[in-house]
């Protein structure tokens, strides 16, 4: 007969402590907006009591009810032994603090773009390579997934339509249930199709893209938490960069002068630039990554003005 932890521990910084131990003698895996145990407990800890995630401190001795207790040793268990991100056992992600609702149906939203985004316009709307927000008045998500990159484009060009598409339609149903969370219907519309194939004929100011680019060898070596995700999330092909191609080439039929391509490709830069030597890349930096997001304009890809 197994003994019941929630006799023993009674504080958040009790339950803390005990998932930190527990994923650590696991060895989990971490990345999808975690990079350790001790971040990836706090996340789950205070996901799951509905405290805010990046404050621990007011609440670590706080006395926990018997239904929180239980629910935690829960989800503690559940993560040890499934696996699963974190985020899929509380059923939510954050970008800079915005909350989005995802399930197995999706990736865990942990794009570059979205600190990118953040970073460049802030609170003044003034980026140093990114068109004026204000101007933008059409910006299209390719593969966007839980649509979480097509909501904060909702929130940075305020004046803009926004379309958001995806090979999946699972995945465009959590991106319909996270648009009417946020408010956005009126702004933001969902397409089910390959790339920009449903957009035959269309032109916008922006384009944004986190695609599948995971090469087949680092699929192959995925620990559990990544092999929990929908795999043609990830696929990029033999080197990752099957769907990149695919975007670089048809980006300037849909593309209005003036405007750009903001793109997330994780490794293949060097590629990149050997196979399209002609074209000026600006590799865009963030907090772990150098090189991992390139912009490119409108004038760069041959639209002419």
């Amino acid at each position: 007969m197994s003994h019941d932890i929630t006799t023993d521990l009674v504080t958040l910084r009790d339950y803390w402590r005990y998932a930190i131990s527990r994923f650590n003698a696991a060895n989990l895996s971490y990345g999808h907006g975690t990079l350790n145990a001790v971040d990836d407990a706090a996340f789950l800890v205070l996901d799951s009591l509905d405290l805010p995630i990046d404050t621990l401190d007011p609440f670590l001795d706080a006395r926990l009810l018997a239904t929180e207790r239980h629910l935690l040793a829960e989800r503690i268990e559940a993560r040890v032994s499934t696996r699963k991100p974190s985020a899929y056992l509380t059923g939510r992600s954050y970008i800079q603090g915005m909350r989005f609702f995802v399930d197995e149906r999706v990736i865990v939203p942990r794009s570059h773009i979205g600190e990118i985004l953040f970073n460049e316009y802030g609170d003044d709307f003034e980026s140093s390579f990114l068109p004026d927000p204000f101007a933008v008045e059409s910006v299209v998500d390719i593969c966007t997934g839980s649509g979480c990159l097509a909501i904060l484009a909702t929130r940075f060009f305020p004046l803009a339509t926004v379309d958001a598409v995806d090979l999946s339609e699972d995945a465009l149903v959590v991106a319909a249930k996270n648009r009417e969370a946020h408010g956005v219907e009126d702004q933001l519309a969902l397409h089910q199709g390959d790339l920009f194939t449903p957009l035959a004929g269309r032109k916008f100011d922006l384009i944004i893209t986190n695609p599948p680019y995971v090469d087949h060898e680092a699929m192959d070596a995925f620990p559990a938490e990544y092999r929990a995700e929908p795999a043609m999330a990830h696929d990029g092909g033999e080197d990752g960069l099957d769907l990149v191609r695919t975007l670089i080439v048809e980006a300037p039929k849909h593309l209005n002068p003036g405007g750009g391509m903001l793109c997330e490709i994780g490794r293949g830069r060097d590629i990149l630039e050997a196979e399209f030597p002609d074209l000026d890349f600006h590799w865009v930096e963030t907090s772990e990554e150098e090189d991992a997001v390139f912009w490119i304009s409108a004038e760069a890809l041959g639209v002419k003005g």
